[in-house]
C-alpha cells in the first residue's frame, strides 16, 4: 500500500480529519533552483492543503456540536443530488451532496467521482475540481483515476473538493466494505 500523506490530528464519532505532512512528491526547489530540495516557505499546494483540512474540521466540529453528524444516520439520493441525516432528536438534516469517491476497504484503492460509473457527472463536480487542482499543480494522485491509497488520504481529497467546491461539510458513509466520501452544502433543518 503507498505510504499516507497525512497523519491524524482528531478523530470524532466514526470520521477524522487530517493535518498535512507535505510529502516528497510535494517537495519545491530552494531559491538556487536544486529540485528536490523543501523550501521555507510553503507551497501553494501545502497551504491550500492547510486550509482545506482546518476548513473541514471546523465544519465538522460544527455540525457535531449541532445536530450530532457523527451518530446521525444517512441516506443518499443521488437522482435528487441530496444527502439526508437523522439525528436522536428526531431531526432531520438535508442538503446538496457530492461524491468526492469511493474508498474499497478491502483493497486500499480510492475511485474518484469524476469517474465514477455510480456517480451522476452533477454530483462529481467537486471532485473534478480536486482533478484541475491535481493538473495545475502535477499531482497523480489528484488526477488518476484509481490511485491506492490508506483511509487518510480520501479523507485529504475530501476536505480538498469541499473546500474548492465551497462546501458545508463532508462525510463518509459506510455501504460494507466501500466507503462512500462526500461532501455537502448549506443545511436545512427541520423537525425540531
Amino acid at each position: 500500500m503507498a505510504p499516507s500523506l497525512f497523519r491524524t490530528i482528531s478523530a470524532l464519532a466514526g470520521f477524522a480529519a487530517f493535518a498535512s505532512i507535505a510529502p516528497p512528491c510535494f517537495a519545491q526547489s530552494d531559491s538556487s533552483g536544486e529540485p528536490g530540495v523543501e523550501s521555507e516557505t510553503p507551497s501553494e499546494v501545502d497551504l491550500t492543503l492547510e486550509r482545506a483540512m482546518q476548513t473541514l474540521q471546523t465544519q465538522t466540529d460544527a455540525s457535531d456540536s449541532l445536530w450530532d453528524m457523527g451518530r446521525a444516520s444517512w441516506s443518499v439520493d443521488l437522482d435528487a443530488g441530496t444527502i439526508e441525516f437523522q439525528n436522536d432528536k428526531g431531526w432531520t438534516i438535508s442538503a446538496p451532496v457530492q461524491v468526492v469517491g469511493t474508498y474499497n476497504t478491502l483493497d486500499n484503492t480510492f475511485l474518484w467521482g469524476w469517474d465514477h460509473p455510480s456517480v451522476p457527472p452533477e454530483r462529481a463536480a467537486s471532485a473534478r475540481l480536486v482533478r484541475e487542482f491535481g493538473e495545475r499543480h502535477g499531482l497523480d494522485l489528484l488526477t488518476t483515476r484509481l490511485v491506492e491509497v490508506d483511509e487518510d488520504d480520501a479523507w485529504l481529497f475530501t476536505a480538498l473538493a469541499n473546500y474548492l467546491g465551497g462546501g458545508q461539510g463532508g462525510y463518509r458513509g459506510p455501504t460494507g466494505t466501500t466507503l462512500v466520501f462526500m461532501t455537502f452544502g448549506d443545511v436545512t433543518i427541520s423537525g425540531r
